[in-house]
């Protein structure tokens, strides 16, 4: 009898094991996101014990669509960006064809309230960060809001562009994310080697070379969705940790949440093939060429014999931090003769957005 009683047990202890296991990837798998924000006094998010190596997506799809994701908050200065930027989205991927894998448009607004440009631009509405915690930073609210748009909306495509406001795509985009990598823009002034001993407080020795961490931002890069999903809340959670650490702060300055999602990436074995054709940034890149992404975050500064002045307001200029209060006017002013191929099309496609678009600078 015992004896019996041995026979049935250990199957029936098997198969109670095999349930509890698959209970427990099942669980594990359908997980939600986490949105916590880490302690004051320490940084210690669970997702940096994921081994190196991350989600792949497999069996690709043709075509295979990324949705392109911008974060703004409803300031005049973000406002009119975006709007120019959606004007030459839809304008690029009216152009692409069959075959396009551009696919939907999402404004991350990050104030808490919609704006009267919902109608306008496809927006997803999200809560900013407690007060005082982005210290001044608000770019702090980016990380906080692309979680927050993951867990709350179903995206329909696969990957995932992350763009800026003042981004203008000049030609249809294709997803150059593929074999399992992102697809990032190498910036020259993210140098992780440089920084390594602060970086090795996020990126432990035990993860590998620091070197895997890419010289990227969080923008422009497209991404696996699954991936992001992943990399969010570690990105949210290191840009937190890095503003309240003295050192961090002060080795990255501005671009610290650029290097917190540089870091993330890394934490879950998501590299990047860096394209440099994916934008220019004028002045300094004289030509668009292949590009697909003009990038004016520098001012543009010339005398009426078209040399630069940069660091010094020249006889005409664009600078976006001019309209920080009110929209740039239509029809700004040409460039002299001389000035770079790269400014007149950005000034000329900012022209076009503005004759085009309703009401503006009302």
């Amino acid at each position: 009898m015992n004896c019996g009683g041995k026979t049935l047990f250990y199957p029936l202890l098997i198969t109670l094991s095999v349930a509890l296991i698959t209970y427990n990837l099942i669980i594990s798998s359908n997980a939600p996101l986490k949105q916590g924000f880490p302690s004051s006094s320490s940084y210690n998010d669970p997702l940096i014990q994921l081994p190196r190596g991350g989600s792949r997506i497999r069996n690709e799809r043709k075509p295979r669509l990324f949705h392109t994701a911008v974060t703004a908050s409803d300031s005049v200065y973000n406002t009119w960006q975006c709007r120019v930027m959606y004007y030459w989205f839809k304008k690029a991927k009216s152009s692409s064809g069959p075959g396009s894998e551009m696919g939907g448009f999402t404004r991350i607004l990050h104030n808490g309230k919609p704006d009267k440009y919902m109608d306008e631009i496809p927006t997803f509405v999200a809560q900013p960060l407690p007060p005082g915690t982005d210290q001044g930073y608000v770019v702090l609210n980016r990380p906080w809001a692309f979680v927050q748009w993951l867990q709350q909306t179903e995206i329909k495509e696969d990957y995932v562009l992350m763009s800026e406001p003042d981004h203008i795509i000049v030609k249809p985009i294709p997803n150059l994310a593929k074999d399992g990598f992102g697809a990032a823009f190498p910036f020259f002034y993210i140098e992780p080697k440089k920084y390594e001993k602060v970086l090795r407080k996020y990126y432990p020795e035990e993860r590998g070379p620091v070197t895997n961490i890419d010289p990227i931002g969080n923008s422009p890069v497209i991404v696996g969705k699954e991936d992001l999903k992943k990399i969010a809340p570690t990105w949210m959670n290191v840009s937190l940790a890095m503003k309240k650490d003295p050192e961090a702060d002060k080795a990255f300055g501005w671009v610290l949440e650029m290097y917190a999602y540089a870091v993330s990436s890394a934490l879950h074995g998501v590299s990047n093939n860096l394209h440099k054709e994916f934008m220019i940034q004028p002045p300094w890149d004289k030509e668009v060429g292949d590009k697909y992404i003009i990038h004016y975050t520098y001012g543009c500064d010339f005398d009426m014999k078209g040399h630069l002045t940069y660091g010094k307001v020249g006889e005409w200029r664009f600078d976006k931090r001019s309209y920080i209060k009110s929209a740039p006017p239509k029809n700004l002013t040409m460039p002299p003769p001389g000035v770079p191929q790269s400014v007149v099309t950005l000034v000329r496609m900012v022209n076009e957005a503005t004759a085009n678009l309703p009401d503006w600078g009302l």
